[in-house]
Order: structure tokens, then C-alpha cells, then sequence
């Protein structure tokens, strides 16, 4: 008989093992997907413990219990010995008789036991069932192709599986979707971006891949709620690497992203904090009317994390130009930056220390 699984890999909300487990800011832990729909449905209070979160509420990966969840399902008997074989259902995707239905059956049980099972990922991508896949992607039918690339993000999830996805096609077929899908499949293929991404050879691919940053920068300006968060973190994965963050200053990012943020979009700070390193980055950001009002309101309201990408991003801009530098000081940065040197995070009090200390070598030269 099959060990039972923990009940602290279980999502308190869908009461299935957790596939990418986060922490929000009340301590407690849930599958992303899940609480993504719930955030999404407008409801700003912890699920458990019914606290007010913030508007735009800061999820962080935890790390630790997704390695557990992965070394326990990886020695423990797996349900999925129980359920119809893989390859039957991925038989029933490639096969030319086979009706919607069916192929929509067999997409969500694959979706459903890869989600929980890192070795029928690897044993589905190296059976030859990817192609299967990115064809029912191509699919004109909605829901078909969101259940397909919800299987996609899944195989995507083992980084042994990542460069072969790509070597496969996926990054066309992810592309096609980011312009012309539903708003959830949009979403869906922006974080296969994001997983596919972890890869550093990956980054390079996606970004040389015809048109793939300006269907993310598309995204922001035309997306929903989902779909502009998604299109921002598959953007700051792939603008790690430096060539790709030319390429999405070309396409016009720096002003949407702006824009974003002032909005309230706080992962664009996370972004700008990338695109600041690179000569072209800071031109276009100072160049952007208001956007040392949008940063410093970063460092009034933002979240721990948001503080400390401002800080880097506006100490960057004011080195580099004087007058952004003498606006910044007009707009209080300074007595802000004296208030968090005092702040328990060695990042912020970092950060703030080197912001004082440019602010104050500028105004002597000024």
C-alpha cells in the first residue's frame, strides 16, 4: 500500500501536494497557483488566518519545503502506479481518431500527476510525449491549449528537462500564445517562460528568439492582472542575462514598466533594478517624465524587497546624472535613506548607506 504523503505538503486551500510552494506574508505556506486564484478573485486577508495582506501581496518561494515535497515523492510508492498508464493517455493525444474530449482527459490527468511527480516529468519528456504536447499548443481550441501548456509549465519544472523543451520547440509555440491566447493561457505561457528560464543557456535562447520580448512587452501593456505580473517576472528571469536587457529597452519597456509601477505593479521595480545596470537602461528611465516621483514613492510604500530595488536602481541613476540626482534630493530621498539605515535588513541599510553617500558626493560637486 502507497505511504500516505504529509499533510504539510498539502495546499490549505486545494488540499493537493504543492508543486511550487510560497510563503505569504502571514508565515503560512501555499501551492502559487492557488493563491494566485485567490488574490486574482480580489480577496486581500490570509486564507488560514483571515489578516489583512497588502494590495499587492509578496510571495517568496520556499525553497526548502519544494526540495522535501520532491526527495519524499521521489522514494515514496506513487499514486500514479494506480492510475492509467502515461503512455496510454499520451497515445490517446497523438492519436488521429481521437475526439476533444478525450484529449482533454488525458491532458488534465497528465497535468494532475505530473504536478506531483518529478519522475513521470522526466519519464514523460524522455518517452518522446513532448511533441504531443506542443501540437495539442497549437490546438485552435482554448481549452485544449491551456490544459496543454499547464502539462508544458509542469515537464518544465525539472531543470534536466528544460533545454530539451526548448531543443523541442517550445519557445515558438509559447511565443504564437503570448500573442494570440486566452488571457489564461498568456499567463500560463509567460511562466513557462520564467521555469524554462532557471537555465542560464535558456536566457540567451528565449531572448534571440524572434519577437519573444516584445510578446512579453505587449503583454504588460495589453494583459490583465495575471497576465502583466507573469509577462514582468518571465521578463526579469530572462534580463539577467545582459544582451536580453537591450533587447527589451529597444522594444520600449522602460516607460511601460514606469507606468506599471506607479500602478502599483511593484514586480516592475524588480525589473527597472536589472535594466539600470546597462548605459541604455538608465538613459530611458531618466528621459521617463515623473520617474523619480514613481521610485522615490517605492521607498515610502514598497515591500522589503521593493525598497531595496529602488534604492539600487535610483543610487545607479543618480551616480550617473547629476540633475536626476539634484530632482531625487528635492523629492525627500535623502531623509528617507537616513530613516532606513537604521532598518534590521543589511540589504536596505546597504543600499540606503551607498544611496546617502552618492546623494551627498553629487551635492558637493553640484
Amino acid at each position: 500500500m502507497a505511504a500516505q504523503l504529509p499533510d504539510d505538503f498539502k495546499c490549505p486551500i486545494s488540499l493537493e501536494i504543492m508543486s511550487d510552494p510560497v510563503i505569504l506574508s502571514s508565515g503560512h505556506t501555499f501551492d502559487r497557483t492557488s493563491i494566485l486564484r485567490w488574490l486574482d478573485s480580489g480577496h486581500r486577508t490570509c486564507p488560514i488566518t483571515k489578516l489583512p495582506l497588502p494590495e499587492h501581496p509578496c510571495l517568496i518561494p520556499n525553497h526548502a519545503l519544494r526540495s522535501l515535497i520532491s526527495n519524499y515523492t521521489h522514494v515514496t510508492p506513487s499514486k500514479s502506479q494506480a492510475c492509467p498508464q502515461p503512455q496510454t493517455l499520451v497515445s490517446s493525444l497523438t492519436s488521429p481518431s481521437s475526439p476533444l474530449g478525450t484529449k482533454l482527459e488525458s491532458l488534465t490527468h497528465l497535468a494532475r500527476l505530473t504536478k506531483r511527480d518529478s519522475a513521470l516529468r522526466r519519464k514523460l519528456t524522455e518517452s518522446g510525449a513532448v511533441p504531443a504536447v506542443l501540437k495539442c499548443v497549437d490546438a485552435g481550441d482554448p481549452s485544449l491549449q491551456e490544459k496543454a501548456l499547464s502539462l508544458l509549465l509542469n515537464l518544465s519544472l525539472d531543470d534536466d528537462n528544460k533545454v530539451g523543451l526548448v531543443a523541442e520547440g517550445a519557445i515558438n509555440r509559447v511565443v504564437k500564445t503570448l500573442r494570440v491566447g486566452s488571457p489564461d493561457c498568456r499567463a500560463i505561457a509567460a511562466t513557462i517562460i520564467t521555469s524554462l528560464a532557471v537555465v542560464e543557456v535558456n536566457k540567451a535562447t528565449i531572448g534571440a528568439f524572434p519577437d519573444a520580448i516584445r510578446a512579453l512587452v505587449c503583454l504588460l501593456i495589453a494583459g490583465k492582472g495575471r497576465e502583466k505580473k507573469e509577462a514582468a517576472t518571465a521578463l526579469y528571469a530572462i534580463c539577467s542575462f545582459a544582451d536580453n536587457r537591450r533587447r527589451a529597452i529597444d522594444c520600449g519597456v522602460v516607460p511601460i514598466l514606469i507606468e506599471l509601477l506607479d500602478s502599483g505593479l511593484e514586480r516592475a521595480i524588480e525589473v527597472l533594478g536589472l535594466l539600470v545596470k546597462c548605459k541604455e537602461g538608465r538613459e530611458e528611465m531618466i528621459k521617463v517624465n515623473g520617474s523619480v516621483k514613481v521610485l522615490v514613492e517605492v521607498l515610502r510604500n514598497g515591500s522589503s524587497r521593493g525598497v531595496q530595488y529602488g534604492l539600487f536602481t535610483l543610487n545607479c541613476l543618480c551616480d550617473h546624472s547629476e540633475s536626476f540626482c539634484f530632482e531625487a534630493r528635492n523629492e525627500g530621498i535623502l531623509q528617507i535613506c537616513l530613516g532606513l539605515v537604521e532598518e534590521e535588513s543589511e540589504k536596505k541599510r546597504r543600499y540606503a548607506s551607498s544611496l546617502i553617500q552618492t546623494l551627498r558626493g553629487n551635492h558637493a560637486i553640484g
